[in-house]
């Protein structure tokens, strides 16, 4: 048992499955906002989230496949799974293949069980562009937001898969608001990066313009992000509710701006994580209540 365990974990943190949780808050918003005036049905549901773990599988470990060298050779993330060998290549290329057939059915699947055929025909693109991330940092510094919009993709993409014909305004802001959000809090995370980077001659904006630089454009796009929120909520026409999740991801953005300074990179890893994934939750959760309720 403890085996088995073990294998998951190293799986689990290879693709970093607990990251699924910033974005799949949007794209379960979205499927709600997209359903009203009636919800989604749980077979939708099921199929948007199995679509969502996949695609997000098959990127991650296709992104550890590409970077496997600069990983090993980066003091930070040398003792990954495949540097380590405790996930093998051939596995980990088995492993993508699986996650791009489940994702590509569960794609299907909306087509064959609902007439949805959009999710069939969008699937191919939407996995080449979470791919093309895995070598975007070789020649250009603003792979963070190449990053944030490829998967910040899941709102909208779970909008087409419910009710494709009503995609608008609100689609574009949620799209907006999880691609600005991701790639903020991607530039704090690549300030730990920044000597690596620059002396394995990688592209990134800590790298190139400097942490305080990186830092502040952060700030900028988390300002965005909230700035998209509340012209998603008077889009969606959505109450006060979802406005209580926007002021509270504002005041915790806030505070994952501040934890994180030129001189002091300590906090990263709480910033990243801790306080993302609160926001992604409570914004999800009060956003789903909101259309529910109201």
């Amino acid at each position: 048992m403890r085996a088995w365990w073990t294998t998951l974990w190293t799986w689990g943190e290879m693709i970093k499955f607990s990251h699924s949780v910033f974005a799949l808050p949007f794209a379960v918003l979205a499927a709600f906002l997209a359903a009203r005036p009636t919800l989604p049905s749980i077979r939708q549901m099921a199929l948007i989230v199995v679509c969502m773990v996949a695609a997000r599988s098959a990127a991650m470990t296709f992104n550890r496949l590409v970077d496997r060298a600069l990983d090993a050779a980066n003091p930070r993330t040398a003792d990954r799974a495949l540097p380590r060998g405790r996930i093998s290549v051939p596995a980990a290329w088995a492993f993508f293949v699986l996650a791009c057939v489940v994702f590509v059915s569960a794609c299907g699947a909306f087509w064959w069980l609902e007439g949805n055929a959009w999710p069939l025909r969008l699937c191919w693109p939407v996995l080449a562009w979470l791919c093309l991330y895995a070598y975007t940092k070789r020649f250009t510094a603003w792979s963070h937001l190449l990053l944030g919009f490829g998967i910040a993709l899941a709102p909208p993409a779970a909008w087409i898969a419910i009710r494709p014909e009503t995609l608008g305004w609100p689609a574009l802001y949620l799209l907006l608001a999880a691609g600005f959000w991701i790639a903020g809090f991607d530039l704090i995370y690549a300030c730990q990066d920044v000597d690596f980077d620059r002396a394995a001659k990688l592209f990134s904006v800590p790298a190139r313009w400097g942490v305080a630089a990186a830092l502040w454009l952060a700030r900028v796009f988390h300002a965005l992000t909230v700035a998209a929120l509340v012209m998603l909520g008077i889009a969606a026409g959505l109450g006060w509710l979802y406005y209580a999740g926007v002021v509270c991801a504002a005041l915790l953005l806030t505070v994952e701006n501040a934890l994180v300074r030129p001189d002091d990179l300590r906090y990263v890893n709480l910033a990243f994580f801790t306080v993302n994934g609160v926001v992604g939750v409570l914004l999800g959760i009060l956003g789903v209540l909101d259309v529910v309720c109201f």
